[in-house]
């Protein structure tokens, strides 16, 4: 099954684009020469540009043949993420503790190949619109972009996504309708204690102990509070204390993540956080400070759009390898946010990989940038036939 031809006659400079933005990553809100890349890109190319929503984001519009008032979005991420690249490839990030370990790289390089093509052809009846999103990680770009009037002043009735899978075989594209990855919040658990000499912990309130103990009870929450058969996760990821090596701190501070697909559950488990360390404080006689914020609702795919992705996909690769029976995942995205809003879908182009996302040693495959290219293209034609509204 084919990508389509003359998107894959742009397969050099694509690469050229996705290998230069891999060099010069940047982190949410900060993408200012990503940005300005994609907003000149999209001048040359002849497409309306506006930039800003959400900081740093960039919007492109393209209106097609004919006079249909259809409007369908088409949104990319464009940022890095805060951690150091172990590749060694010759185009490795050259900005010390930044690095595209998730591939936004290569989706900003795919919408911006879906840009130019049908900037080119305008074979569709209707307008596009084309969202450069700032701060997919965590920092909650497209709530911003949503808050700054991006549905207001580009109106989209459907809405996609995508987002390249390591986890999947090249030419395999995945979709899932209905639920599709776990909302999050992040906490930040900050205890104030007593410090004391290594030598005399009788004087301290342990600011350590206290943090381990808080740590383990915090990871009995699902398996003894959330109902087998439910999907929930908890995970502390950061613990800091300790400056020396005869000095018992008297502050620790952990962080962590909650990822759940059921409200009811989500609210279980920051009950459950609150009540263990209102609990432990009281146990150590100490201060227990509790931060959790909600970073990202539930992904739900629409049915319908779902089943868009999946009949162009199709036309796209072999049929065979349009995979629909996909297993949720408890990763998160804020594209989660912009469906609360507009119906739409999310979807996976695999590629040939064996490191994850979000590892030092993630590297991209250049070869699907054609595949995520014509998939945003082809959906775009299939949902705005020209002549359908003659």
């Amino acid at each position: 099954m084919p990508t389509i031809a003359r998107i894959d006659g742009y397969a050099d400079e694509l690469t050229a684009i996705r290998r230069d933005l891999h060099a010069h990553p940047e982190i949410g809100f900060e993408e200012v020469r990503t940005s300005g890349i994609v907003a000149d890109k999209l001048k040359s190319w002849g497409i309306e540009v506006h930039r800003g929503l959400g900081g740093t984001g960039v919007i492109g519009v393209i209106k097609g043949k004919g006079s249909s008032g259809k409007r369908i979005g088409l949104r990319a991420d464009m940022d890095a993420l805060p951690m150091e690249e172990n590749t060694n490839l010759k185009w490795s990030s050259k900005i010390p503790g930044r690095f595209h370990g998730c591939g936004h790289d290569g989706h900003t390089t795919m919408l911006l190949g879906t840009a130019r093509y049908l900037a080119e052809t305008k074979n569709f009846d209707g307008t596009v619109h084309l969202i450069f999103q700032p701060a997919e990680e965590g920092l909650g770009g497209a709530r911003a972009m949503i808050k700054d009037g991006l549905f207001e002043k580009f109106p989209c009735d459907e809405l996609y996504g995508l987002h390249n899978a390591p986890d999947l075989n090249h030419g395999e594209i995945a979709i899932l309708p209905g639920p599709a990855m776990a909302s999050a919040d992040f906490f930040d658990l900050r205890i104030t204690g007593y410090g004391a000499h290594g030598a005399m912990p009788e004087r301290s309130k342990d600011a350590v102990i206290i943090a381990t103990t808080l740590a383990q009870a915090i990871q009995t929450i699902v398996s003894r509070n959330v109902e087998p058969l439910q999907a929930a996760v908890v995970s502390i990821t950061q613990i800091h204390a300790g400056s020396a090596y005869n000095v018992i701190p008297g502050e620790a501070h952990l962080c962590g993540t909650i990822r759940t697909f059921s409200k009811e559950i989500r609210t279980l488990i920051s009950e459950r956080i609150r009540t263990i360390c209102a609990g432990i404080a009281s146990a150590y006689q100490c201060v227990i400070d509790v931060d959790i914020r909600d970073t990202f609702d539930v992904l739900v795919n629409q049915v319908e759009q779902s089943k868009v992705v999946e009949d162009v996909a199709r036309t796209i690769v072999d049929p065979a390898n349009v995979i629909t029976r996909a297993q949720p995942k408890m990763g998160s995205e804020d594209f989660a946010d912009m469906l609360q809003t507009i119906p739409g879908a999310y979807f996976w182009v695999g590629h040939d990989g064996s490191v994850p996302v979000h590892n030092p040693g993630f590297v991209l495959d250049d070869k699907i940038l054609p595949i995520g290219a014509s998939m945003f293209a082809r959906i775009i034609e299939t949902r705005m036939p020209v002549g359908a509204h003659a």
